[in-house]
């Protein structure tokens, strides 16, 4: 379980991720590879973009953490849904080959690591021993695709869930230990 901080943290280990698995081929600079929005994607030859978090009823826990003399409320399991865009300089004609050879390898890196975990996660997850999955079938229609940025062309991008990710709660409640205890029968009465 992690602080609030999970949600940057995945999204610094997914970067990570990727920039360890893509340079120098096809990406020559690892900074080339880092949050941002499609429409802000600034120098970024491949731009990670959280477009929704929802929290994951299925993996959600119910059980109260015992710390001594407090209870902490149980995390809240969240699933993260990215988009993954290729983004090249190159010319007309070469322009939708180095996007499509970027996308492909990132899609393979997702891939290969679907089990994300161990000296991969950063910050608050890397102190814990936390792992998360990474769903590469996640549907994201084309009228959800366009909503996301009304402005601008479609662009050709990858969508993926990341999850569950648990986001510790804050809630904590005082308990103290029985110290005495009293018991009583009361005899039952005649027919």
């Amino acid at each position: 379980m992690a602080d609030y901080t999970a949600i940057a943290d995945v999204g610094r280990t997914l970067v990570q991720l990727l920039r360890a698995n893509m340079t120098p081929d096809p990406i020559p600079n690892p900074e080339m590879i880092g949050l941002a929005s499609p429409a802000d994607k600034g120098d970024l030859a491949l731009s990670l973009f959280l477009y929704e978090v929802q929290q994951n009823g299925i993996h959600q826990q119910n059980f109260w953490s015992d710390s001594g003399k407090s209870q902490q409320a149980p995390p809240m399991a969240l699933d993260l849904h990215f988009l993954l865009t290729a983004h090249s300089g190159a010319d007309l004609q070469t322009r939708a080959l180095d996007e499509h050879r970027i996308l492909g390898r990132a899609i393979q890196v997702l891939y290969d690591n679907q089990t994300v975990r161990g000296s991969w996660l950063q910050g608050a997850l890397g102190d814990s021993d936390e792992e998360f999955r990474l769903v590469l079938m996640e549907p994201l229609s084309l009228h959800t695709a366009i909503t996301l940025f009304p402005n601008l062309p479609y662009k050709l991008s990858f969508n993926f869930i990341a999850g569950p990710i648990y986001l510790d709660s804050g809630r904590h409640k005082q308990v103290q230990r029985v110290l005495d205890r009293k018991d009583s029968v009361r005899g039952l009465e005649g027919s």
